[in-house]
């Protein structure tokens, strides 16, 4: 069998951020037989697009520390068709495949693995699971957006109910904040229109701070029109996430 490590990328960074790919690959993995059921399709450039948030975050990092920072991360290279890493196990693959469940279990033991030398080193860890959507296909009569957030109604970011004042003192607040200042449309983010709102999948919900105490996750998907389409939205809409993100783990401190 061939190493794993060419279906699956990943990397132990030095902040304790953690970007996770599970939808972007395009690799066939004939040996693995194709699902029969779910949703098969790739989300087109999220690896591309994570490639390039972790070059700005760490051509960015020199504003906010004396060393270059960079995330860790775990990218698949395999087709969603094939294994779908943001499913439990018994979704994910057909049964009968040996590689199938290699992979799956490798991408799901590297994320503990990142999580428990995050909370070893920095007594804290957060992982944002990177997706994609057709804005063609958002739910009728929901409000145009080009960036969802996904946090099981806040439950991966705090253990307990928060009172509505302190919802967004939090980096999901921080990074709503952001695109609503520069005018990127973001969900939540309209108080008085309906929002087309995810809880977030399995990895956000399995890692997440109910889970797994100073773990933190957060879903986030990408429009088409930012992953594809729109250079000037793309560029602009990562410089200011890799931004956020650095300025929320210099002010809190922990590293």
């Amino acid at each position: 069998m061939e190493p794993l490590d060419k279906f699956i990328k990943f990397k132990k960074g030095n902040i304790p951020l953690i970007l996770s790919v599970p939808h972007g690959g395009i690799l066939e993995c004939r040996e693995i037989p194709t699902r029969l059921r779910g949703v098969l399709g790739i989300d087109k450039n999220t690896i591309k697009l994570t490639h390039d948030l972790i070059i700005l975050l760490e051509d960015l990092s020199d504003t906010y520390f004396s060393l270059q920072k960079s995330p860790s991360y775990i990218i698949s290279n395999v087709r969603r068709s094939k294994i779908d890493l943001n499913r439990i196990e018994t979704e994910a693959y057909l049964p009968n495949s040996f590689l199938a469940k290699k992979l799956y279990q490798f991408y799901h033991g590297k994320i503990t693995e990142l999580i428990d030398y995050n909370l070893m080193k920095y007594n804290y860890s957060f992982l944002l699971d990177i997706h994609g959507f057709e804005k063609r296909r958002r739910p009728p009569g929901y409000r145009d957006v080009e960036i969802v957030l996904g946090t099981k109604n806040l439950a991966t970011i705090y253990p307990e109910p928060v009172p509505i004042r302190y919802r967004d003192k939090n980096l999901r607040g921080e990074i709503i904040k952001r695109f609503i200042d520069l005018n990127v449309p973001i969900a939540p983010g309209h108080p008085r229109r309906r929002e087309y709102i995810l809880t977030g999948g399995y990895i956000t919900q399995k890692y997440g701070v109910s889970e797994i105490p100073g773990s933190q996750t957060m879903q986030i998907e990408f429009s088409d029109r930012i992953r594809i389409y729109d250079k000037d939205l793309r560029n602009k809409t990562l410089k200011s996430l890799a931004d956020v993100l650095l300025r929320h783990f210099s002010d809190i401190g922990m590293i």
